[in-house]
């Protein structure tokens, strides 16, 4: 249908004024006519006239139903907005952006621990100075992956809860026998803004001096056993906590020890490395 034929209906449509006063006085004049000479008996009368008003009115309403339909056809786009249907990917082809994200921990970066280990302790307080002469031998620091001595194992690793922004280190220590000497030692390579946002272990924190210091371009936290005091055979945990430079950061060059002695005297040390 061309424009022009458009424009006029268009224009049609909006001149057209329904004659209100024609219609009502078409209704009276339908009102108003004596009944035919076959008419039915006079009791049924009023019901002929009222079916013959309604059907006048029935036509005019049609006429006018079928007249807006006919313009509003003619004016309708060809052309309707066209629809699009989403398609979802197929199983195997997630993008790299939705598998980052189901993989991006929920650690804080300003340092407060992850929320997937509760059981853990908060960090401690700023740490101390170790104090000097502690009469006890400090034992020779093991090789470079010796997860074994003696009485001791261990095990480096980064923890779950770490972020994009901020990391947890701990090294996990076993020990079959009582312990009268104990200094563990963590040291985190700075790989672009590594900063010490706290530490804890599961020992008392008063049996021990703690000191975290950059040094030959590591961040080193170091735990030392104080004087007098002991740790009992068991497992224990020692975590170093720290942000970074953003994105995921490379553990390959932090390393850890953990040297001891026991109660007979005997030596053992332990290290490795969280690759």
């Amino acid at each position: 249908m061309s424009d022009e034929l458009r424009r006029r209906l268009r224009h049609a449509a909006d001149a057209h004024r329904p004659d209100r006063e024609r219609m009502l006085a078409r209704i009276e004049r339908g009102m108003a006519e004596p009944p035919a000479a076959d008419a039915p008996p006079e009791g049924r009368g009023p019901a002929v006239g009222w079916v013959r008003i309604a059907g006048v009115t029935a036509g005019v309403a049609g006429a006018l139903a079928v007249g807006g339909f006919a313009v509003g056809a003619a004016l309708r786009p060809d052309d309707g907005p066209r629809q699009t249907v989403a398609v979802s990917p197929s199983p195997g082809t997630a993008s790299p952006d939705a598998t980052a994200r189901e993989r991006t921990p929920t650690a804080s970066p300003t340092g407060s621990p992850s929320a997937s280990a509760p059981q853990r302790p908060p960090a401690s307080s700023a740490p101390a100075k170790p104090s000097g002469g502690t009469g006890t031998t400090t034992p020779a620091a093991p090789g470079p992956e010796t997860t074994s001595d003696g009485p001791l194992w261990s095990d480096g690793s980064v923890d779950p809860g770490s972020s994009e922004y901020w990391s947890q280190s701990d090294v996990t220590f076993r020990t079959r026998e009582q312990l009268d000497s104990l200094t563990v030692e963590l040291r985190v390579a700075q790989t672009g803004g590594v900063a010490d946002t706290g530490n804890w272990r599961t020992l008392p924190a008063e049996d021990f001096t703690v000191s975290v210091a950059e040094h030959d371009g590591f961040l080193v936290f170091r735990w030392r056993l104080k004087p007098g005091r002991t740790v009992p055979s068991g497992e224990f945990v020692f975590a170093g906590q720290y942000n970074h430079s953003a994105g995921g950061r490379d553990a390959g060059k932090d390393t850890y020890t953990v040297s001891a002695q026991t109660a007979d005297g005997e030596r053992a040390a332990v290290g490795g490395d969280f690759a």
